[in-house]
């Protein structure tokens, strides 16, 4: 042991290096301090001691020189009384052990009985012996570039998981990660891309990059690649995001969550205690005798996926899902999803695998005893996947009841009679007077056009709700925009128009055209004011402010407009759902704007910035309408200023008519962004030169050329994306948004197609590719 620890001081400039190792060579012992180097010295080969323990050792290829020591491939644990030799006749490479077996994996022969046989380390870490034996041939846990992947197969250091080359599997018969497509992998490149079957290829984080490269199968059962960058190995690909999707993470009737960094931890659902076994498993606090003592407990987005002991089944709701699983003597509970799929998942006999994840809209019901006092801990915002939004109205309390007497009634009753009676009799003889209702409003200020129209403020009940415009929550084209609240408690959004053409009798037939516009997802407007000049639209106030907001964080500016606030601090990131009904919400009011509308209706300026989002992540338009109040080149002008020119449509830099079309258009590049969560004029990966980057283009390249839709998935909720929840849906949007961005305006769908293809109404023919256009500098 002594001797031991002398060695493992000795520095590393008195260890010798060979080239290679024959068998007149005396026998290699673990003591040694000679090791064997590739000819580019980035590999060396040599007895390291176990971790574990001093006593034992595998002969191992590992980086040369890394500190700490990266071990690539190695032999079985062979005590240290051991040796490594070659016979010479037959050739044979023999690492012997205390039973007489040899160590090395496979049957290390050469193809000849020379003498001169020996054992080298090529410049790939590839150990050679002879001709006839390869230690690529027989990988433990590691794919170094060049290895070929198919055929051989990796295992974790634990023994508990599996790699080969097309799926990951634990204890060999329970497969967790199907692969991509079921392609096999073929050989990992210095760049960092993996070939596979069918041409298709899997890329790091930092392709492109020649570098120290490896594949590892780790002890947590996830397949990752590693770079070597700045002294560091820096992970830049994994097969699995979220490490409680892999199987055996956690015990039986456990459930895992991830604390987002790649790390996992374990809790027993409720009604369940945890075992002290090391196992992570649980068991039931209080066992269930009858299903007639049963309940159920909700718990949002835990999903069991378990193998054999699961049946999905097709139902029609709810409550046949729950019977189903009442039927079955052997139930634990169901998974039902609440989108009128008939989603249903009986969990028989046991609960295998449970984890918590957000990007699944499923919600777990837990069988227990209806003695049982736990509450559910797993809650979510589930009715946020819904596609309507809900609305909320709020009534006063009734008035306490009066303390007066009779007689101060009847003296009240009276006096308020006469007033009114007289108030009739001089407003009838003002009437006769003045017969056109415009000078009686200019007379009198009366705050209602006729027919139910807006409500009509003055400039000095604005300034008093804004406390003089002292609140500035928003700047556009059309003109500033400031918070206030009126004298009734509204909070409301007060936008100063500028630049607005037409007389008082145009702008007012405008603004009750506007007014009347009622739709769940349009900003309503509550009243205006003409006044001095000024021309003054008072809007509802949307709390959660414009989309811009959410979905371009890293670059938002406080110059944006809205008509919420402008926030200071991070948003929340909106998940595919939300996303989802987002898109619908703002197909369905844009379809109204043009085919609903008493009037048809243009809006000229759709973008992020336009969309804003209530409480409930309702989207509502705003804007609408005031393209009504312009001209055509005063847009086109606006539109430059603003730096909006990537919503714009081809037409208007055309001379052609400006139909609803343009809309679909603006429509298509926001429903693009939606799903990719960047601007479309921010250039993403791609070789071509930026003069001729298109970013519809390059996503239609992506999603139906390559079939790497996941390439142009937003990367702040890429992790939550599941191909067998989001699939279609993601799906829908990208086909939609292809079909709204073509670039003659006859192609483009209607906006009431577009939304029932949003929803799912009608089938989505294959889009065409979008071409590129460019809008010249005048």
């Amino acid at each position: 042991m002594i001797l031991l620890l002398l060695l493992c001081l000795i520095p590393p400039s008195l260890s010798q290096n060979i080239s290679s190792y024959t068998s007149s060579s005396s026998p290699w012992l673990p003591t040694s301090t000679q090791f064997l180097l590739s000819p580019n010295s980035v590999f060396a080969a040599s007895f390291l001691a176990s971790s574990s323990s001093n006593t034992t050792f595998s002969f191992s290829v590992y980086y040369h020189n890394l500190t700490p020591t990266t071990v690539v491939w190695s032999s079985s644990p062979v005590p240290s009384s051991s040796s490594l030799s070659i016979s010479s006749s037959p050739s044979l490479l023999y690492l012997n052990t205390s039973s007489g077996h040899n160590a090395f994996p496979g049957t290390p022969s050469a193809s000849s009985s020379n003498s001169t046989v020996s054992l080298s380390l090529r410049d790939d870490g590839c150990l050679i012996f002879g001709s006839g034996w390869r230690s690529f041939d027989y990988p433990t846990d590691t794919f170094l570039p060049g290895q070929t992947m198919n055929g051989t197969r990796l295992v974790s250091l634990n023994g508990r998981f599996s790699f080969d080359a097309k799926v990951l599997t634990f204890n060999d018969t329970d497969v967790y990660w199907p692969g991509y497509n079921g392609n096999k992998f073929l050989e990992l490149s210095p760049t960092g891309d993996i070939d596979q079957e069918g041409g298709g290829l899997v890329m790091s984080a930092d392709f492109g990059d020649s570098r120290l490269r490896r594949v590892v199968l780790g002890n947590d059962g996830n397949l990752r690649m590693f770079s070597y960058q700045d002294n560091v190995w820096n992970m830049v690909w994994q097969a699995i995001p979220e490490l409680c999707q892999i199987h055996g993470s956690c015990g039986k009737n456990s459930i895992c969550l991830s604390d987002g960094a790649n790390s996992t931890y374990c809790v027993c659902p409720p009604g369940f205690r945890p075992i002290s076994d090391g196992n992570y498993d649980c068991e039931r606090k209080i066992e269930i005798t009858s299903f007639a003592n049963a309940k159920f407990l909700r718990l949002d987005y835990v999903n069991f996926s378990g193998g054999s002991n699961q049946t999905s089944l097709s139902v029609s709701n709810f409550s046949d899902c729950q019977a189903r699983c009442l039927a079955q003597s052997t139930c634990e509970g169901f998974m039902f999803k609440y989108d009128g799929s008939g989603f249903c998942v009986l969990q028989l006999g046991r609960l295998l695998y449970g984890y918590w994840s957000p990007g699944t809209e499923r919600a777990m019901f837990l069988m227990v005893d209806k003695l049982e006092t736990d509450q559910s801990n797993f809650t979510g915002l589930t009715s946020l996947l819904e596609t309507s939004c809900p609305v909320i109205i709020s009534l006063p309390y009734p008035p306490g009841k009066s303390s007066a007497d009779a007689r101060n009634i009847a003296i009240v009753c009276t006096l308020f009679a006469a007033e009114l009676i007289s108030g009739m009799v001089f407003f009838w003889a003002f009437l006769k007077k003045y017969i056109k209702y415009r000078n009686m409003a200019q007379t009198l200020g009366l705050e209602l056009l006729p027919a139910g129209g807006p409500k009509r403020f003055t400039l000095a009940e604005i300034k008093e709700a804004t406390n003089g415009f002292s609140d500035p929550i928003g700047k556009g084209g059309f003109g500033d925009v400031y918070k206030g609240e009126l004298s009734d408690k509204r909070v409301v959004a007060v936008k100063c128009l500028k630049n607005v053409a037409g007389g008082d009798g145009e702008f007012w037939a405008e603004v009750t055209i506007i007014a009347r516009m009622h739709h769940l997802n349009l900003v309503r407007l509550w009243g205006f004011c003409v006044e001095k000049g000024q021309r003054i639209l008072v809007y509802e106030y949307v709390p959660n402010g414009s989309l811009d907001k959410f979905l371009f964080q890293h670059n938002r500016s406080r110059s944006e407009e809205d008509m919420g606030e402008v926030a200071g601090e991070s948003k929340p990131v909106l998940d595919w759902g939300i996303r989802y009904r987002i898109a619908v919400g703002v197909a369905r009011a844009i379809a109204y704007l043009h085919e609903e509308c008493l009037e048809w209706v243009l809006h000229c300026d759709i973008k992020p910035e336009n969309i804003l989002l209530g409480d409930d992540f309702c989207p509502k338009i705003s804007d609408f309408g005031l393209a009504k109040l312009r001209k055509k080149e005063d847009m086109v002008s606006m539109s430059r200023i603003r730096g909006t020119r990537g919503y714009m449509a081809p037409e208007w830099a055309k001379t052609d008519q400006i139909t609803p079309k343009a809309d679909v258009y603006s429509f298509g590049m926001v429903l693009l962004e939606l799903v990719s969560g960047v601007r479309n004029f921010e250039m993403q990966g791609s070789l071509m030169d930026s003069e001729d980057w298109y970013f519809p283009g390059w996503a239609f390249d992506k999603a139906f050329k390559e079939m790497k839709v996941e390439d142009i998935l937003d990367r702040q909720i890429k992790h939550a994306y599941d191909n067998r929840v989001h699939l279609k849906l993601v799906d829908r949007m990208v086909k939609t948004a292809m079909w709204c961005l073509q670039d003659r305006p006859e192609l483009r769908p209607s906006m009431g197609k577009v939304a029932k293809m949003l929803e799912g109404t009608v089938e989505i023919m294959e889009p065409k590719k979008p071409t590129i256009f460019y809008l010249g500098d005048e």
